[in-house]
């Protein structure tokens, strides 16, 4: 059998999907992309998406609810300096792209940069493979996902006599993208997204508690073997089960550490957000500027990585057609970069780092996080907690915020514990753990060797947008953390 190169592959997914049933062809999309460059504008793309969804939900042994929906359209975009003049269609019709087209290039009138000229013969960008092509929805059938269910549930009351109740969810996305742009760039991608939850409530002495455990990434839902569901029905209720043993938290300024792997969340939230492109352009990031300069401890070394196989956060290529990347944010205490996209690169006179993303054809797209973890260290685990003379052992987080402008955050921590003379106590409930950023990352004082990423349930939101990401860290002891406890 001849196959074609993957990057054609994915350009003829996408046509057959999108374009062919629409009547559409490349010339439309020159057409539309020369009709917005008649006035001068710095950049201009199109961003055709279809979007499958599939979600089954069990509850008391029964499926409760379940939705399938598709979501389909174009989005039509011109740049001129810092203003973005923005329309879309959820009709894929040559009439509404050049209506699109139309109203873009009103809104631009105004701009004041130079004129675009639309190459005559587009080109195919040259971008990764890092998950196959996969229709994750057809890849088991409606018996199938609801026999992982009921698995998942058996799985878990098979525990513990204490587990009183379970929820069970699993979803499945099937999305193809087509971006086309002005400079004649081409690019698509076929993403697969698969996810499983799970959440139990587990009883004793008329005490309730939840825990919740799940995973998932860029394949298909072949991949919840019996062996990882019981992997995600553990996580779910030994945290139930622990937080039945929790007693009110201590409060005060005390040494934090934080477990691996999800609890990199607060670096997400913490540290990452401050360091994408346009907070920094516009000096709202408390990292503005600091580029060469030290913001963290010696040791301490944050990437956002598009570019790893199968994970939640992973793009082929990102919503502007620019393959993803492995970025260096801070090396070994010192500020390397930031992420951006193509508007925010352009204005900083830098490159754009594969960062741009978009939670559909119906949004602008930003400088957004990938997967951002920081790199492991030489301690073990049992190590650090050891060395904690008084302090919070944190393995697991709920919610949180962060104010870029100021760094300063405000985490609630699902799972942990309190530690005396480098030994574990009790576990502790109503943890909330306070501080700064960039002060955060300066008081790290060991890292461990365990650098593991989260098991791919990440969703992250900015300016009402939602994408899903990727978080990880190894076990960090972090100094003069405040806490908020309940005790």
């Amino acid at each position: 059998m001849i196959s074609r190169e993957p990057t054609l592959e994915r350009m003829a997914v996408a046509q057959s999907v999108m374009l062919d049933p629409a009547g559409l062809t490349d010339t439309h999309l020159q057409q539309a992309l020369a009709l917005i460059g008649e006035h001068r504008i710095d950049d201009a793309d199109l961003y055709f998406q279809t979007t499958r969804h599939e979600s089954w939900g069990l509850e008391e042994g029964i499926v409760k609810s379940g939705s399938f929906m598709i979501e389909q359209g174009v989005g039509v975009r011109a740049v001129a300096g810092e203003k973005t003049a923005f329309a879309y269609s959820d009709d894929l019709s040559a009439a509404s792209l050049m209506d699109a087209a139309r109203t873009v290039r009103t809104i631009a009138a105004a701009g004041q940069q130079r004129r675009v000229k639309v190459p005559t013969r587009p080109k195919v960008a040259g971008i990764r493979t890092l998950y196959a092509p996969t229709d994750p929805i057809g890849t088991l059938d409606s018996a199938q996902k609801v026999s992982l269910l009921e698995r998942a549930e058996k799985m878990a009351r098979a525990k513990d006599p204490r587990v009183a109740q379970v929820m069970a969810g699993v979803h499945a996305v099937h999305e193809v993208v087509l971006v086309a742009r002005a400079d004649g760039t081409r690019a698509a991608d076929v993403r697969p997204l698969v996810r499983v939850s799970i959440t139990v409530i587990a009883e004793q002495d008329g005490r309730r508690e939840i825990g919740s455990g799940g995973g998932g990434g860029r394949f298909g839902l072949g991949y919840f073997t019996d062996s990882i569901l019981a992997g995600y029905v553990d996580q779910a209720v030994n945290a139930a089960l622990t937080n039945l043993e929790s007693r009110p938290a201590p409060a005060g300024e005390m040494t934090v550490v934080l477990g691996p792997g999800w609890p990199g969340v607060l670096l997400h939230e913490a540290v990452g957000h401050g360091l994408e492109g346009d907070f920094n352009r516009k000096g709202s990031s408390i990292f503005a500027g600091r580029i060469g300069q030290r913001v963290a401890a010696k040791g301490v070394t944050v990437l956002d990585d598009g570019t790893i196989p199968d994970r939640r956060g992973s793009l082929n290529v990102d919503d502007e057609g620019h393959a993803s990347q492995r970025n260096v944010l801070i090396e070994d205490g010192i500020l390397k970069g930031y992420m951006q996209d193509s508007l925010n690169a352009r204005l900083m006179g830098v490159k754009p780092t594969g960062n741009g993303r978009r939670e559909s054809y119906a949004h602008v797209p930003m400088p957004r996080m990938t997967n951002t973890y920081m790199l492991g260290g030489t301690r073990s685990r049992d190590e650090i907690v050891a060395s904690i003379q008084r302090g919070l052992y944190a393995t697991n987080f709920g919610g949180g915020q962060v104010d870029i402008t100021s760094g300063k955050f405000v985490f609630s921590a699902s799972e942990a514990f309190w530690v005396e003379n480098g030994r574990i106590q009790y576990p502790v409930k109503g943890a909330t753990i306070i501080g700064n950023g960039p002060q955060a990352l300066k008081r790290v004082t060991m890292i461990g060797n365990d650098m593991s990423l989260d098991t791919g349930v990440g969703v992250c939101g900015k300016e009402g947008q939602s994408v899903p990401v990727g978080v990880g860290q190894p076990t960090l002891r972090i100094e003069g953390l405040t806490v908020g406890g309940t005790a």
